[in-house]
């Protein structure tokens, strides 16, 4: 989604770099750079301008020149005016003292409020509560019958008495006979509320119906309904790919049913993103959750700083380990860290776990856009053919129990069936074994504390490669025939203990024959200072 405006920023803190002082043309430079981004991308404009003053405010002043790296500086400004547009701090759903909380869903027809409502179903499922929907909207044609399904996949009850407008006709005029009615939205939302009463369900969410455009009718129904239920949060359910339209919709809402928080549908797409960045701002009403797809497990509690630093290509780490605690299951991760402290090998049902949880954790690609720097990458990351993994896993199941565990058994006739059940050839599979024998090889060096190829051992893990001792090197032999003698002969002294160094432990360089405690042949002691001679052993 701000796969622009992320690459604009980058390119212009790129040219920030290195300068050990900025000048008042550099910080006009940088904000004017900053702003022509935030316009390509669809920011409204009151929200581009109270940015960019705010920015150039804080970077001419002592917060940046007094600063040791002013460019770094400057990015934490913009990081943190990002963060305050943005809604500022996390905002999560305000339970009801009473229950049940009773959560209201409003906005325009095909914003994504009647996926969302089964996505939030799914997600409060998962805190553990109780939730239930009400199909409140009946004019949409076959509205309630898509909640009842999104409900099944999400695993949460529906609550529809009505079955609204069926055969397809206009929402309320059917030509001939005059006005139609398909139910009462505000009937049928309190009997959900007192159905979701009387069978204990401490959540109700209200799906309500929407427009092709903002109009009377619509507003009034909504706060009719708001003024029946009296709900506990009113979400206001946008598409992020609408643009400037944006503003004026939050706003037409804001006014007509007074909403509480902001969810952004649709994030996954390739817009600009303008409608993320003007929202917040125009509305002054936090958002609270992003839309990431189409399954019901594509639902993020947003968090103003995590996007920031997204768009400012800094990752979102916290997000990414909170999907994978989700998608990991406790008894799995305690049993991989078992083996890899055991140095047992890694098998292909241990690579088998491994994929599957990385499927429920969700895309491949979105989870590699997370990783702080990736988004230099993300022309690779497009090109990224997640097919590819299922193209592996079909060859794994295509092995026997034996062949999983021992891959090292695995032959040439072997790897022409296992090419043969999973459709690939035997190259692939060949490029398959290896691969996981290197990984292999990776994960024991790992445990004993070798570090990664080409890395340090890991202080304080143990193992790792020895250091080598450097053996002395041997002295060549001379080429001129008169020094390669004089080597010869006092190598051959050396060996017979009359060499200038003497045998090792002879002090002054003395031999054998000395004795013990004798002084050397050649040693002259009354040259020696008054009593030196003590220390030779003679008399």
């Amino acid at each position: 989604m701000f796969t622009s405006l992320s690459d604009r920023l980058t390119a212009t803190f790129k040219n920030l770099r290195g300068k050990g002082r900025l000048s008042e043309s550099d910080v006009n430079k940088t904000v004017r750079d900053i702003r022509m981004a935030l316009i390509d991308a669809d920011v409204a404009l009151p929200v581009v301008k109270e940015f960019t003053s705010a920015v150039r405010e804080r970077a001419t002043g002592a917060e940046v020149s007094g600063a040791l790296n002013p460019a770094q500086q400057v990015i934490k400004i913009v990081n943190e005016e990002l963060v305050t547009i943005l809604g500022g701090n996390t905002r999560t759903i305000q339970f009801a003292k009473r229950p049940p909380t009773v959560i209201m869903l409003a906005g325009l027809q095909g914003s994504g409020k009647t996926t969302f409502a089964g996505k939030l179903g799914a997600w409060l499922k998962q805190q553990g509560h109780t939730p239930l929907l009400v199909a409140a909207d009946l004019q949409r044609p076959n509205a309630v019958t898509q909640l009842e399904v999104t409900g099944e996949r999400a695993g949460v009850p529906v609550f529809a008495p009505e079955r609204g407008n069926m055969g397809g006709h206009d929402a309320v005029l059917d030509s001939g006979e005059g006005t139609r009615s398909f139910g009462d939205p505000v009937s049928v939302s309190r009997a959900g509320i007192a159905h979701a009463q009387s069978q204990l369900h401490d959540v109700v969410i209200v799906d309500t119906a929407g427009r092709l455009a903002v109009d009377a009718e619509l507003m009034q129904q909504a706060a009719d309904i708001r003024s029946a239920v009296n709900p506990d949060e009113v979400l206001f359910v946008i598409d992020a790919m609408i643009g400037q339209a944006a503003v004026e919709t939050a706003r037409a809402f804001a006014e007509g049913v007074d909403f509480t928080g902001v969810v952004l549908s649709k994030l996954d797409g390739d817009a600009r993103g303008g409608a993320a960045l003007s929202v917040a701002g125009t509305t002054g009403r936090p958002i609270m959750f992003a839309s990431t797809g189409e399954q019901t497990k594509d639902i993020e509690v947003f968090h103003p700083d995590r996007m920031a630093s997204r768009i400012l290509d800094m990752g979102d780490v916290l997000t990414l380990i909170e999907q994978a605690e989700r998608a990991f299951e406790a008894g799995e991760a305690e049993e991989m860290q078992r083996k890899f402290l055991a140095a047992e090998d890694f098998t292909f049902d241990d690579f088998l776990q491994q994929m599957s949880a990385l499927k429920r954790m969700g895309s491949l690609k979105s989870m590699l856009k997370m990783m702080p720097g990736m988004g230099q990458m993300s022309a690779q990351l497009d090109n990224l053919d997640e097919r590819e993994f299922d193209r592996v896993e079909a060859m794994v199941r295509s092995m026997t129990p034996f062949e999983r565990t021992h891959p090292k058994q695995i032959n040439g006739s072997r790897r022409s069936r296992i090419a043969k059940g999973s459709g690939v050839t035997v190259s692939e599979v060949n490029q398959l074994l290896e691969r996981f024998g290197e990984a292999q090889k990776m994960m024991k060096q790992l445990a004993r504390g070798g570090g990664m190829p080409g890395m340090p051992g890991v202080p304080g893990m143990g193992g790792g490669r020895k250091k080598q001792v450097k053996q002395p090197k041997k002295k060549g032999k001379s080429g001129n025939p008169a020094k390669r003698a004089q080597q010869e002969r006092e190598a051959a002294e050396r060996a017979a203990g009359r060499g200038p160094a003497g045998p090792a432990g002879a002090a002054f360089g003395g031999g054998a024959a000395d004795g013990p405690a004798g002084p050397p042949a050649d040693l002259d002691p009354s040259q020696l200072p008054k009593g030196f001679e003590k220390f030779l052993g003679g008399s």
